[in-house]
């Protein structure tokens, strides 16, 4: 046991184990607190503390066998047999990927998504001429969805990446390229808006060759279609390329044994509970299979297609909606078959356990930092203390409490510090994580500190409102309800409840919000100007009073209102006039081409070139500095 140890389970300072062994031949100047006292020196000190001991044996934890479920090995090759390819559809935003879908499906999800912006994957079913279905994925393409797009990547078999004929790569465009590389996935340019007067499908084929995509035209592997998807010109090229790709590649999948797949969308119904949108990628999902997925399991319930109808059973490659999970998993989790129920609680119970000790092994390193520092600063403190006389040491112990001691003006700044608390709910898991990722980005603390105190999935609820009540904070919802008497809750314990269905909206809503929590700042209405042309001194009583000859330049000099006097580009004094003058005369106002003699209250001396100028301090609302990127 070190002295840091039995100090604490004395409930006592490390100073009293040290004064404790003092006149006893242990040597005081080379005890640290973490220095590990022998048996007999424990039970000395434990005697003249007045305090009693008795000594039990240490119990060593078992080490718990590893739970987890794993991936199979791979597959009998015998085994194999083909599946679906699945397509995820990259690019930048507004380059027709959501039209492109429409237009291989015959349908018109372009029309029903909000502002025009996919807010998150949707998974489809497309018939391809060879008579074979593929499996399309639609990824948000707007830059706060990067995070579900990457997730889209590492899915899939092809990308067919959208670029618009007519504006060419843009950013997202060249992430979408990168989240292709990184998953080593193979790539099909749809060169889209073909149909348009300004489209110029070989400037996109060049601008793509500084990216390291060269097309088959440039003498590279890379398949370009031009297409028009408003117009449906070309897409059975596009669908060939397809084909041939997919073909090339051998695409199989084992349908036996135990089912893996991977979550593309969770969400919660009310109807159904917790819904997972999922790939199949081996085995066949049947009604009544214990699923695992991240810290959560699920007795399938209910299976249903890309539709929406009930199936009895899925195979690899297709997208399906799973109806049974206990708790909402998150998307991008892995999905893997278990053999019973008990061995689905003996995996989440392992999982829940091995994420406790990595936060208990994180918590520890930073205790065991921060008593590496103490002991430090403990150390330089304790040899500074021995070279000096112990009056010194009394004075600095003094000094060293008073300067602990918190200030009242300190606790003062913090209590009113600005804050906004936010309670957030979304749909589906991927727009709780892309708000969320936006929050990352925010940077203006010392304005109003943002706090996210809740998130969740689901339409607003009772929880919900009584939450933001104790915290004064506001419910952002994004693409759920809040349920009329949910909202006459909200109204009556005056709780701001806020429902957005296009990010950005969102976006623009909680910096109104963060802007109006600051106080109003204080703007300089200008309201003449003046130059300086002369500078002389009048007598007034036994004192000389600098005076400035000046012309107005710009608007006029008002007498009542406050006055700057700048010098070089630099505002050296403000204030208000002693005396405004037009030749003799004592004036209020002087208008633009007058000529005046006017003197500070201060009897700042003047030189010539000086600008006088005249304001009218006025609140305005401020804007919180944050600014994430669109």
């Amino acid at each position: 046991m070190t002295v840091e140890e039995l100090a604490k389970v004395m409930h006592k300072d490390i100073d009293h184990v040290y004064e404790a062994l003092l006149n006893t031949d242990i040597d005081l100047d080379s005890l640290e607190p973490d220095s590990v006292l022998e048996i007999n020196w424990i039970k000395d000190i434990i005697k003249k503390s007045g305090m009693q001991y008795k000594w039990a044996e240490l119990k060593e934890e078992k080490v718990k066998e590893n739970k987890d479920a794993f991936r199979r090995p791979l597959q009998n090759p015998a085994l194999l047999t083909a599946r679906p390819p699945v397509i995820t559809v990259l690019g930048h935003v507004d380059h027709g990927k959501t039209t492109l879908l429409d237009s291989l499906r015959n349908t018109n999800v372009a029309a029903m998504e909000a502002g025009s912006i996919t807010q998150h994957i949707g998974a489809f079913l497309v018939q391809l001429p060879s008579g074979e279905k593929a499996t399309f994925l639609d990824t948000p393409g707007h830059a706060a969805f990067s995070a579900m797009r990457a997730r889209g990547t590492h899915i899939t078999d092809i990308v067919v990446l959208v670029i618009a004929a007519d504006d060419g790569v843009m950013e997202q465009t060249v992430e979408s390229l990168q989240h292709a590389k990184n998953a080593n996935v193979p790539i099909i340019i749809a060169i889209n808006k073909c149909d348009k007067p300004e489209a110029d499908p070989e400037k996109v084929k060049k601008q793509l060759l500084a990216h390291d995509i060269v097309c088959e035209d440039y003498g590279g592997d890379v398949q370009a279609v031009p297409i028009s998807a408003l117009k449906s010109h070309n897409l059975m090229n596009l669908k060939e390329a397809i084909v041939t790709l997919a073909e090339v590649m051998e695409l199989k999948a084992d349908s036996t044994g135990l089912v893996e797949g991977i979550i593309i969308e969770s969400r919660t119904d009310k109807g159904k509970g917790p819904v997972t949108t999922a790939i199949i990628q081996r085995g066949s999902l049947r009604k009544g299979c214990i699923l695992v997925s991240g810290e959560t399991w699920a007795k399938v319930r209910l299976i249903l297609d890309e539709n929406g109808k009930l199936i009895e059973n899925a195979s690899p490659g297709l997208p399906t909606e799973i109806v049974g999970w206990k708790e909402v998993p998150a998307a991008g989790n892995e999905i893997l078959e278990v053999e019973s129920e008990k061995r689905a609680r003996e995996v989440v119970e392992w999982r829940l356990y091995v994420k406790q000790q990595e936060k208990i092994k994180k918590d520890q390193e930073i205790i065991e930092e921060k008593q590496r520092a103490h002991q430090e600063d403990y150390r330089k403190k304790r040899e500074g203390l021995m070279n000096m006389s112990w009056r010194q040491r009394v004075y600095l112990i003094k000094k060293s409490q008073k300067e602990s001691m918190p200030r009242q003006s300190e606790k003062v700044i913090q209590s009113d510090q600005n804050m906004l608390p936010l309670i957030i709910k979304g749909d589906v898991d991927g727009s709780v994580e892309t708000i969320l990722n936006i929050l990352k980005t925010y940077d203006a603390d010392e304005e109003c500190i943002l706090d996210v105190i809740h998130c969740g999935i689901g339409d607003i609820s009772e929880n919900d409102i009584n939450l933001a009540e104790s915290f004064k904070g506001i419910i952002y919802g994004f693409n759920v309800k809040a349920h009329k008497s949910i909202q006459q809750m909200a109204a009556k314990k005056k709780v701001k409840v806020k429902i957005h269905n296009i990010i950005y909206r969102l976006v623009e809503d909680l910096q109104e919000e963060l802007s109006n929590t600051l106080p109003l700042g204080i703007e300089e209405d200008v309201i003449g100007e003046a130059a300086v042309l002369a500078t002389f001194e009048v007598d007034v009583g036994k004192q000389k009073v600098p005076v400035a000859g000046c012309r107005v330049q710009k608007g006029q000099l008002n007498k009542k209102l406050n006055f700057k006097l700048i010098r070089n580009g630099e505002c050296i004094w403000t204030g208000c006039l002693s005396s405004l003058k037009h030749h003799k005369e004592d004036i209020t106002i002087a208008k633009t081409g007058m000529d005046c003699g006017l003197s500070l209250n201060n009897n700042m001396k003047f030189e010539v070139g000086d600008e006088i100028v005249c304001f009218s301090p006025k609140e305005v609302k401020q804007i919180i500095s944050w600014n994430p990127g669109f």
